[in-house]
């Protein structure tokens, strides 16, 4: 029987940004950027298929061994990539969308459980992803950008 984490609905954030789509993609791609507001101990970052980093996030109690995959991108326009933590079952992966209406980007970005996580670790529950995705997309990312737009 599939353990009901991996049946769940998968977690989805929108965000508009009065920004350039090129400059909102160099924000969710670019380390330097992504260093700013996303994981400061991002080592590198690259768009491409098959590129992985590993860093480690230490959340208190735990300490999470982030592994990422680059699996798709579409330049400019949407990326996504795996994520598993290093010592834990589980995988996810996170898909990053651009488009652009009005002179206004929309992020989308949409969270999927792939494979099982542990049960009896709260940052693994649905309500810490859908926190920490709205925290990252709506607060960081977004003052972020704000930020650059008024320097």
């Amino acid at each position: 029987m599939e353990n009901y984490k991996s049946m769940q609905t998968p977690i989805v954030v929108e965000q508009f940004f009065d920004a350039a789509q090129g400059e909102l993609w160099n924000a969710i791609t670019n380390a330097d950027e992504m260093k700013q507001w996303y994981f400061d101990v991002i080592p590198e970052f690259k768009a491409e298929v098959g590129f992985s980093t590993k860093f480690i996030v230490n959340a208190g109690e735990r300490i999470f061994p982030h592994c990422w995959t680059v699996t798709q991108v579409n330049p400019g326009k949407a990326i996504s990539y795996q994520w598993t933590f290093d010592g834990y079952p589980g995988k996810s992966i996170s898909h990053w969308e651009l488009t652009t209406k009005a002179n206004k980007t929309t992020l989308r970005l949409t969270a999927e459980v792939l494979e099982p996580f542990p049960d009896n670790i709260p940052e693994f529950e649905r309500e810490s992803g859908v926190a920490g995705w709205n925290y990252f997309i709506k607060e960081r990312l977004a003052d972020y950008m704000a930020e650059k737009r008024s320097t």
